[in-house]
């Protein structure tokens, strides 16, 4: 009776695991065993890495017509397994994490057996990994997103330079490499050094400013200063030019998506390089996400649960995809700026018990929700106002006015207003 319990928890009767390794991998399949009814027969077979490799593993497992692959997402280690197998075999790729806890023995050959064994009793997990085009559109994403950070640093480093010059006129700009900065330091670096004429260079409402930045550019400037400028300044234009190339390469491939670029647009704080970087994590498709809470999860932005004995704990935002996660805390802060919008609202209304930062994520799960719905129904995204919770509950909302008043020792009545 115990032995046909365990045949019931079996979900695949013949399943195998790939321990992935940077030179060599263990494979281990997991197939019933024809000496012994209702046990399991394990083989483990060592292989390469190279393609012929990964060819000879392919060959190996359809050999032994198992119906199930899992491997974990260890490094990028498993790409070109992966990517190999995929077509042929039924693969399910794991965060290591999630099967961490309920390891036995850690060596290479019983790590492919637990992953068999995981696949065949449904333990395991899989990971989602989107088609090759969105694969190619998040590897330039991705790259943009670091060679934006690169020219963020490099003009970091040409403030900290002009601080040496002890000129402060980065104090009185918010861009030093706007229009009116870049006008000064190509000035600078030409020779000019009469505050007064570098001052009259500003442009547009920097005009304002033109008595401050004749103060502010009181300074030293040396030929050192001026080589080094010239130096992060070229730097910033190189790494603008190449931005520019990975905009072209990316709106080419985005073609097809305008309309869901478009809706997402809608959506406070998102842009449409946010937009963009959306589509490229997600795949556009919300078919791979159930729900709303489902993708809110995948991102890292839900609640976190610690329960134990009845105790709920304070439970952490798990971790999830940090792309996105850093993306929608950038809008979650550009969205709470409008004090008329549903965000901004909520975001005074939580911050109000549980304090800013949580009150931030909350937006955060907010803007993951907005997206699942704007990108499955195909709609844009449309604002509840910052009324909604006063509409949604009255009495609530004359309570606390009324406390309000009270503690400035007034009193108010509500009277409603004569139909017209």
């Amino acid at each position: 009776m115990a032995r046909q319990d365990v045949k019931d928890e079996v979900i695949h009767l013949r399943s195998a695991g790939v321990d992935l390794g940077k030179r060599f991998l263990l494979a281990c399949t997991r197939t019933p065993s024809p000496k012994r009814p209702g046990s399991w027969s394990l083989e483990t077979e060592r292989f390469g890495t190279t393609q012929a490799e990964i060819r000879r593993l392919l060959a190996w497992l359809v050999e032994a017509r198992v119906e199930v692959v899992v491997m974990e997402a260890t490094s990028d280690y498993w790409r070109s397994v992966y990517y190999m197998l995929q077509p042929h075999l039924n693969l399910m790729l794991v965060n290591p994490a999630h099967l961490k806890g309920i390891r036995g023995r850690k060596t290479d050959p019983s790590d492919a057996a637990f992953l068999a064994r995981a696949g065949a009793s449904g333990l395991a997990m899989g990971s989602f990994v989107p088609e090759r085009e969105i694969r190619e559109l998040r590897d330039l994403t991705r790259r943009r997103t670091e060679i934006v950070r690169a020219a963020g640093r490099e003009a970091q480093r040409l403030e900290k330079e002009l601080k040496d010059t002890g000129m402060k006129f980065t104090s009185v700009l918010s861009d030093v490499v706007g229009v009116t900065g870049r006008a000064i330091l190509e000035a600078l670096i030409a020779g000019e050094r009469d505050p007064a004429r570098l001052a009259d260079l500003a442009c547009g409402k920097a005009r304002n400013k033109i008595p401050a930045l004749i103060e502010a550019l009181d300074g030293e400037f040396t030929a050192h200063h001026a080589f080094m400028v010239r130096h992060y300044l070229d730097e910033i234009d190189r790494l603008n030019s190449v931005i520019a190339v990975f905009d072209t390469r990316i709106a080419s491939l985005l073609a097809t998506y305008e309309h869901d670029l478009d809706n997402l647009d809608t959506i406070p704080g998102v842009g449409r390089l946010a937009a963009e970087i959306i589509i490229a994590e997600t795949g556009g498709d919300m078919a791979q996400f159930s729900s709303a809470q489902h993708l809110s999860s995948w991102i890292g932005v839900c609640p976190g649960q610690n329960e134990s004995a009845g105790v709920s704990r304070s439970g952490r935002t798990r971790p999830g995809n940090s792309n996105l996660k850093r993306l929608l805390g950038t809008a979650a802060m550009a969205a709470i700026r409008d004090k008329t919008s549903y965000l901004a609202a909520f975001f005074r209304r939580i911050s109000a018990r549980r304090g800013g930062k949580r009150a931030l994520v909350a937006v955060m799960h907010k803007l993951a929700i907005a997206i699942w719905h704007v990108l499955r129904d195909k709609t844009p995204y449309r604002d509840l106002g910052a009324e909604y919770f006063a509409k949604r509950d009255p009495e609530r909302a004359m309570r606390r006015i009324m406390r309000e008043a009270n503690s400035l020792g007034l009193t108010v009545r509500f009277e409603p207003i004569a139909a017209t």
